[in-house]
């Protein structure tokens, strides 16, 4: 059992431990609430039969004591579900280290990314997903954070110091798990609840610009109080304190205060901000030490007053905003003899003129911290994995031990490998299903990986930073009139336009062509791949190309620039059953044999696989 198996199982069974515990407790506490409640009915009878001190006394310490079970149980199933959560987060622990897609939750690509061709070529979001080998992410600033950093590589120095942080969030289990069970919380709050919430809390104050309103709301209150006071003193005529109570009414009810529910509604139509993410702000100002990066965000979450705090009132203020929901028979009072929502509305605009430009930087400093914290777990879980060297002026991406991360380690086959330098390109040959595009979305995986901050599935990776460019998952559209083969056109284009743009000054351009071009006949396939692959060459990108085409390595200007390796496979024979196996090792050179007809006669199609080897 590897050592990230062993903690989550040991974390696991403690956490389930708390979790049968505190049931227990709660259904007993439940038992208990039900006993108290039926004498609190019994003595609230006798009281009303035999009124006496001792019936009433019965009758307090009963319904002390059921307050006190009450607030008792609340906190017996808040512990309840917390373990319950902890559980579910130490079991998608050893869901990852297994591999189980099916037992983790998808990770769906955030809003505008659903069509990247990284996001598809290298199967980063959905299920399966390089994305579920990571820690959750709740908030939409969260995922926005995490998807750019696996879709575009960043420059060395970000890259140094994303590592850096990373390290330190590896090791710190109980604090990622903590984040976890409060990102799976807040996965409710959408984007546009986040933007909602922002565009109130950058806008302009309404109330506090209209300061004679504002003194109209709290002048008013007070002067009906000293109506009726005098009134009650018989020193004025009656009913005139009713004039200002009518205006009052008036005031709240009429446009004004329709103005003012609006702004509330505004400010808390997004409730789910208020829940989980004070938390994980909180978690954001107490987040260990040790990185610069980690160091920055603590300082961005703790500005303007702190994030937890501030949100914390502005939680309160919600509460405080909702009693206009409560039953009218209570709320009209109190609205027409104090005015309330007006002075709740002034409270919410000074919070807004404080805190509300903080606002986003607080969002966005836990999504970055969130996205450190979703890396930090592919670390803890894979300890053997590799921190890469991205550096500016490496010509060649080289990797030893390289591997697919999305594989089992009892199935990985991992490989030595190097793409570059400029002026070549990899050209990757072999037989159906002996590795080749299973090599180049490990290479691209790994890229993606290197580039976001995290540790790579390699015993050691060195690469320049690169803009990855991939060409693996094509798929032709009916509702669009686009062939398979324009398909494959247009993503080349891009490909190519974006070597043009890396030869202007851009970032190099690693790509990665999985048989490049498949949707014509071979001639003019070889004369156009040629082409292509000569002008990323020219262009100084470096690339691996995978094909069939055995030819491809030595057509004109692509015979010095090709380094060429394979795959193989073996057929083996037993009585009168052949079957074949791969061993998904790379090996110099050209491939020396195919296998189609070999695979036909093994499914029964064509010739007998012995007329195949002829």
């Amino acid at each position: 059992m590897s050592a990230p198996s062993a903690a989550y199982d040991e974390r696991l069974a403690r956490h389930a431990a708390e979790r049968a515990a505190a049931a227990a407790r709660s259904r007993a506490l439940g038992s208990a609430r039900l006993l108290v409640f039926a004498g609190l009915v019994a003595a609230g009878v006798w009281a009303e039969q035999r009124p006496g001190p001792l019936p009433f006394a019965a009758l307090a310490v009963a319904a002390a004591a059921f307050l006190v079970l009450v607030a008792a149980h609340a906190r017996v199933r808040r512990r309840a579900r917390w373990a319950a959560d902890l559980v579910r987060v130490q079991e998608d622990g050893l869901a990852r280290l297994a591999r189980a897609w099916q037992r983790l939750p998808p990770r769906p690509a955030p809003t505008g990314v659903d069509d990247h061709h990284l996001a598809t070529d290298l199967d980063l979001f959905g299920r399966p997903a390089l994305a579920q080998l990571l820690g959750p992410t709740g908030t939409p600033a969260g995922g926005r954070a995490l998807a750019g950093w696996l879709l575009a590589c960043a420059r060395p120095g970000e890259v140094a110091a994303r590592q850096e942080a990373v390290r330190v969030l590896a090791g710190t289990a109980a604090w990622r798990d903590a984040m976890a069970v409060h990102a799976h919380r807040a996965a409710t709050v959408t984007s546009a609840d986040a933007e909602a919430f922002l565009d109130w809390a950058e806008a302009e104050p309404w109330l506090t610009e209209r300061r004679w309103l504002l003194w109209t709301a709290r002048l008013l209150p007070l002067l009906t109080l000293v109506l009726a006071g005098l009134e009650l003193a018989g020193l004025l005529e009656p009913s005139l304190w009713i004039l200002s109570l009518a205006g009052a009414g008036v005031l709240a009810l009429g446009p004004t205060g329709r103005r003012v529910d609006a702004t509330f509604d505004r400010a808390f139509a997004r409730e789910g901000i208020f829940h989980e993410i004070p938390e994980l702000l909180t978690l954001a100002v107490g987040v260990p030490v040790g990185a610069a990066r980690l160091e920055e965000i603590r300082a961005r979450a703790a500005g303007g007053g702190g994030a937890p705090r501030a949100l914390g009132r502005l939680r309160q203020l919600m509460y405080s905003a909702d009693v206009r929901h409560g039953p009218g028979i209570f709320y009209l009072p109190l609205v027409l003899l104090t005015l309330w929502p007006f002075h709740v509305l002034a409270r919410l605009e000074r919070w807004q003129a404080r805190c509300g430009p903080h606002a986003r930087d607080w969002l966005d400093a836990l999504g970055e911290l969130e996205a450190l914290a979703a890396l930090a777990a592919l670390a803890h879980d894979n300890p053997g994995w590799a921190y890469p060297e991205v550096v500016a002026d490496a010509a060649s991406l080289t990797a030893e031990a390289l591997g697919h991360p999305m594989l089992p380690p009892a199935a990985r086959v991992d490989n030595d490998v190097e793409v570059g330098p400029p002026g070549t390109f990899l050209l990757v040959t072999g037989s159906n299903m002996s590795g080749k595009s299973t090599l180049l979305r490990a290479l691209g995986a790994n890229v993606v990986l290197a580039g976001a901050g995290a540790p790579v599935c390699a015993a050691r990776l060195r690469m320049p930073a690169v803009e990855l460019r991939t060409s693996v998952h094509v798929e032709d559209s009916l509702t669009e009139g686009i062939s398979f083969f324009m398909a494959q056109l247009r993503r080349v284009r891009e490909i190519v336009a974006a070597a043009d743009a890396a030869a202007e000054g851009g970032p190099r351009v690693c790509y990665l062509l999985d048989e490049i071009l498949a949707g014509t006949n071979s001639a003019e396939r070889r004369v156009a791949a040629t082409r292509v692959i000569g002008h990323l060459v020219e262009r100084s990108a470096i690339g691996a190309v995978s094909t069939h085409d055995l030819e491809l390595a030595g057509e004109g200007a692509l015979g010095g620039a090709a380094r060429p390796v394979h795959f193989s496979e073996t057929v083996h024979t037993a009585a009168d059953t052949r079957a074949m196996s791969f061993d998904y090792r790379l090996r110099p050179g050209v491939a020396t044999s195919t296998n189609a007809l070999k695979l036909m006669a093994l499914v029964g199609l064509g010739p007998s696989a012995v007329d195949a080897d002829q």
